[in-house]
């Protein structure tokens, strides 16, 4: 396991942390709320967490998927600009990657919360979820191309529609692959020592996806309650 402080050069996505709304500063933490750490602290507190979780997520993989990849390289994407964002990728020789912004890093109130965004996106790739989104994109854009086919349309129109295909096909499960890495990243933080109930109070922050139709992300609330359910069980 290594930490970069750069952003390597990466195919494909999967899974997010949906960035948090620009906030004006505060003078002080509203009652009851944690107070943003310094930057010293915060990216201390990072390379703490990735040396903990890695560990136990690279254990987790090799007891699911014995013949998988399971030596997680952890990026930083350093850009300046960049949102509070986390997702799980893949190397050009398939190792997994787990990225995050500065933004986030900055943004994670204590430990329990950057153990739990990075066992979520762990999660992701032990429970292949990347190879069942790139899946379900191809299935969608060869649908979606023979409808265009039987309608008569040229070309670009066939074209057109495969990229709708794939869009919505990448789609089709992506809030139950949210949910899948919240309940198997809960199992993770757990393992690692964390409290994945206080980790998982970081969606309070962001903003709440709803239940729309072809979201990406479901809402707050049942990711919340699904963390809840499988710590209660651990």
């Amino acid at each position: 396991m290594r930490i970069l402080a750069s952003l390597i050069l990466i195919v494909g996505l999967a899974g997010c942390v949906a960035p948090a709304p620009p906030q004006a500063p505060a003078t002080q933490p509203a009652a009851g709320a944690e107070a943003r750490l310094s930057a010293q602290r915060a990216a201390r507190q990072f390379v703490d967490v990735v040396e903990t979780v890695e560990p136990v997520a690279e254990r987790e993989c090799r007891a699911r998927l014995p013949r998988a990849n399971c030596d997680f390289l952890i990026v930083v994407d350093d850009r300046p600009g960049q949102p509070p964002n986390a997702f799980q990728t893949v190397d050009k020789t398939g190792r997994p990657v787990l990225a995050f912004t500065l933004a986030l890093i900055a943004d994670a109130r204590n430990a329990d919360e950057m153990a739990f965004v990075m066992s979520h996106e762990a999660a992701h790739h032990i429970a292949g979820h990347l190879p069942r989104q790139q899946q379900n994109a191809a299935a969608g854009a060869v649908i979606f191309a023979g409808l265009a086919v039987l309608t008569g349309a040229d070309a670009s129109g066939v074209r057109s529609a495969q990229d709708l295909g794939a869009a919505v096909g990448a789609r089709s499960y992506s809030k139950e692959f949210e949910l899948e890495a919240d309940a198997l990243g809960t199992v993770i933080a757990r393992t690692a020592g964390y409290d994945p109930v206080r980790g998982a109070a970081f969606f309070t922050r962001i903003p709440d996806p709803g239940n729309r139709f072809l979201g990406t992300h479901p809402p707050n609330a049942a990711r919340i309650e699904t963390v809840r359910r499988v710590n209660s069980r651990l």
